[in-house]
């Protein structure tokens, strides 16, 4: 990846100097300094350190446009913030963009579509829709932004059916760093409309996407959730079931370690269990014909698997909603054999002491790895398995934690693919985000940017410059 050139960076007054009320001048929305009541902006990962010059909750594209065209004119950043996934370290020469204010939601069902504001989360659509028996392709938690979801691609519960969320993206409203504000579609901005599903934030600042929704108004499914004790058992077992499955079936494992909480089963709560995950979308008769193998792998703790409708979908993980000081590693796998397992029980399982909280694996393949109809900057459809971790950065393991997401990820790499995905490697470091990339879509995503933002106004976070 290219650096920017000294010549194209902004030169300007320090931007601690910079005059605010001309920034308050320029927008119909709210600006923050440090020790506003409206400054602070909570991060779902709470040790992530967020400290922008200023936070503007922009009213609409033209506010973010100004934010940029102050932002280039005084030296400083541009980064954007919805529900607080995904959130990077942010320092005092970045302006803080806030969509909540981005939250108009209208389902079309006539034409099976949603247009979507910056500052919507995934259930607010899931809601809309219900009523019409369509589905919005949300990620594994509904709680999450749309935006931030599709700009990095978008693997859900149901990806072996429906493929990546972002290849059902029909058009995007965008501000470039150069401010401009600009439809892409397949047709409109060919360009943008390829490096905005999958580069993240790159290449602009999203404010609007109108995305397709499926006609799903019921599916089989939810989690199984096993004695730690029988891990081994439960990860082989799901392993070989897991194999040659039709890509009406979408499934995951996860070891978990979950705390004594309010939102915590008792059953699950103080030690380790195994969540299998599944979801059979189409034939919802044969659902559990073609689950009832995972019953038998061992003591069930917890059945929550069933007819469900649709938007329920975030039952399947039950990923937490609640802010916390995290920390997460992970990779593709290219193949997870016998041998695989049993690393990963080592490193992960009932005797090795870990202190991660979640230890997970998703099954790709299916639509996923199909050629999609329109290009992206999405990379790797063809791994075989996402592996994620998170640990609670708490004292006094919080050392252990960040040591033991590594350790996890290394044990692995004999069966690794090389590359991650952009949604679950949120970060700042230009190496880790490459890994996200082919050579060809990280080489094509930096020329983009330096035409879409010449300056630099939007190189903060994760970007591929």
């Amino acid at each position: 990846m290219s650096s920017i050139p000294e010549a194209t960076r902004p030169v300007a007054a320090d931007p601690i100097t910079a005059d605010v009320t001309a920034l308050q001048a320029a927008v119909r929305g709210a600006v923050h300094r440090p020790g506003d009541p409206g400054y602070p902006s909570v991060t779902f990962n709470v040790a992530v350190a967020q400290n922008p010059w200023a936070v503007v909750d922009v009213a609409d594209a033209a506010d973010v446009a100004a934010v940029i065209g102050f932002a280039s004119a005084h030296g400083m950043t541009v980064a954007v913030h919805a529900t607080g996934h995904g959130a990077t370290v942010i320092g005092d020469a970045t302006i803080m963009v806030r969509t909540a204010a981005l939250d108009d939601c209208t389902v079309d069902p006539q034409t099976r579509t949603a247009r979507v504001g910056a500052g919507v989360r995934w259930q607010t659509v899931i809601d809309a829709a219900a009523p019409h028996g369509l589905a919005p392709l949300c990620g594994s938690s509904p709680t999450v932004g749309v935006v931030g979801l599709l700009s990095g691609g978008g693997i859900g519960p149901l990806v072996r059916t429906v493929g990546m969320s972002a290849d059902h993206v029909r058009s995007f409203t965008v501000v470039t760093g150069t401010g401009a504000v600009k439809q892409a579609t397949p047709e409109i901005n060919p360009e943008l409309f390829w490096g905005l599903r999958g580069g993240k934030s790159t290449l602009g600042i999203i404010t609007e996407v109108v995305i397709e929704l499926p006609p799903i108004a019921e599916i089989y499914g939810g989690a199984l959730y096993f004695d730690g004790a029988d891990a081994d058992a439960v990860l082989r077992g799901w392993r070989n079931w897991a194999q040659g499955l039709p890509r009406e079936v979408s499934t995951s494992l996860a070891l978990l370690r979950l705390p004594e909480m309010p939102d915590v089963p008792p059953m699950l709560a103080g030690r380790l269990s195994v969540a299998v995950r599944v979801a059979v979308v189409g034939d919802l008769a044969h659902g559990p014909d073609l689950i009832a193998p995972l019953r038998t792998l061992g003591t069930v703790l917890l059945d929550a698997v069933g007819v469900m409708p649709y938007a329920q979908v975030g039952a399947i993980h039950a990923d937490p909603t609640s802010p916390m000081p995290a920390a997460e590693c992970g990779t593709l796998l290219r193949e997870f054999t016998d041998d695989a397992a049993t690393e990963l029980l080592r490193v992960a399982g009932p005797q090795s002491g870990s202190p991660l909280t979640i230890v997970e694996l998703r099954l790709l393949g299916g639509a996923l790895a199909d050629r999609p109809a329109v290009p992206s900057a999405f990379c790797h459809r063809d791994a075989a398995y996402t592996l994620h971790t998170i640990g609670v950065l708490i004292p006094p393991i919080a050392e252990m934690v960040i040591a033991a997401g590594v350790q996890t990820v290394e044990a692995l790499r004999p069966w690794a693919h090389g590359g991650e995905m952009p949604n679950f490697a949120t970060t700042d470091d230009p190496a880790h985000i490459r890994r996200c990339y082919d050579e060809d879509t990280a080489a094509w995503l930096s020329a983009l940017a330096e035409q879409h933002d010449p300056r630099g106004v939007l190189h903060v976070g994760q970007v591929v410059r």
